[in-house]
């Protein structure tokens, strides 16, 4: 199973959506899987329901800074080249996607910005392009890492 299939699978479990994209890499992250659903919960329905910057593209930007940052040797270099990876990320998903804002991703769509978090029913998953833009995210990232030489090419190991 390629990423992109398992970001759509951990959605259709029940994660939200930023969880759904940064579980499916967090095998290559520094930190165990139950940190990664904890760390990227508040990050779902773009930010806390608030619908806002879509929680897939928040996980992209997470898994970045995980593997491209370094913490301990912080320089406006090392900032500057974390926000130019981040840049091209968000470029990449708007380009095929039209928009990084969970609301206007979800225009169409019956849908609030409540705290109150929806039942997953079969109606919920049919209206909502949510699934699919996990998918996509997680392609555009591993596709990105491929580049960048994180994760083999595509039909590599990486994506399994």
């Amino acid at each position: 199973m390629n990423r992109s299939e398992r970001a759509k699978e951990n959605f259709m479990r029940g994660y939200n959506c930023a969880q759904s994209v940064f579980l499916a890499f967090s095998d290559i992250l520094p930190i165990g899987e139950r940190d990664a659903l904890k760390i990227s919960a508040p990050f779902g329905g773009g930010v806390g329901r608030m619908r806002e910057i879509c929680g897939t593209v928040s996980a992209m930007m997470m898994v970045c800074g995980m593997l491209f940052y370094d913490a301990e040797h912080v320089t406006l270099e090392e900032k500057s080249a974390l926000y130019a990876r981040e840049q091209e990320l968000a470029r990449r998903f708007r380009e095929k996607n039209g928009t990084i804002i969970c609301r206007e991703l979800l225009r169409g769509v019956e849908s609030d910005s409540s705290p109150n978090a929806e039942a997953r029913t079969e109606q919920y998953y049919k209206k909502r392009p949510c699934a699919d833009l996990c998918a996509e995210a997680a392609g555009i990232l591993e596709e990105y890492l491929a580049e960048q030489g994180v994760l083999p090419a595509a039909g590599g190991e990486g994506g399994r």
